[in-house]
């Protein structure tokens, strides 16, 4: 644990990739292999990254296992990322993707790297139309609409992207499946 804690300090994983379209600065999974392959040598220690393809009610996704070990004792991580195929991704492309997102986020998780935001980041703070659900839910308030191409879509985007969930921008805004294939597309292909 003391060895482990030493490089969290230690480790420095700048953000050495530049996505165009958002305009942003972001550290991909071989970023962090790169900055952290001789800290863990420095302090003897072992690191695996095992991918695990599951299944869980229709959706598939990848789940990454980062394992630190010193011969004695061990200490594990994991994320999962949805594998979807998106903006002409043939499958072993949408496999690929997942397999790097989930290994990102696990290690981040590992090493401490938080450069995710929580979902208020993809929130513009501006009033936004409604759209009305077609069955409303009683005792619920609707969602404002996640338009393309807008300032929040852009956040969304960059949310997703620096590994926030779907599941998070859901719960902040409509999203009809046509946006969300979309939104998904996008952060893909950023």
């Amino acid at each position: 644990m003391k060895k482990l804690i030493e490089i969290q300090a230690e480790l420095k994983a700048p953000k050495n990739q530049f996505n165009k379209f958002g305009k942003y600065n972001y550290r991909s999974k071989e970023d962090i292999l790169e900055a952290v392959k001789p800290l863990l040598a420095s302090k003897g220690l072992l690191m695996t990254l095992v991918d695990e393809v599951k299944e869980v009610a229709g959706l598939a996704f990848t789940e990454t296992i980062v394992r630190v070990d010193d011969g004695k004792d061990f200490v594990e991580t994991r994320a999962q990322a949805g594998i979807e195929k998106a903006g002409g991704m043939n499958l072993a492309q949408a496999f690929g993707s997942s397999s790097s997102y989930s290994g990102k986020y696990a290690l981040g998780n590992m090493f401490l790297l938080d450069d995710t935001k929580d979902a208020d980041a993809t929130n513009d703070h501006k009033e936004h139309k409604v759209t009305p659900l077609k069955q409303p839910i009683k005792g619920t308030a609707q969602k404002p609409v996640l338009k393309p191409n807008g300032k929040a879509w852009e956040k969304a985007v960059k949310y997703l992207v620096d590994g926030g969930l779907i599941s998070a921008i859901e719960g902040k805004y409509a999203l009809d499946k046509v946006s969300k294939e979309k939104l998904m597309d996008a952060a893909l292909n950023a």
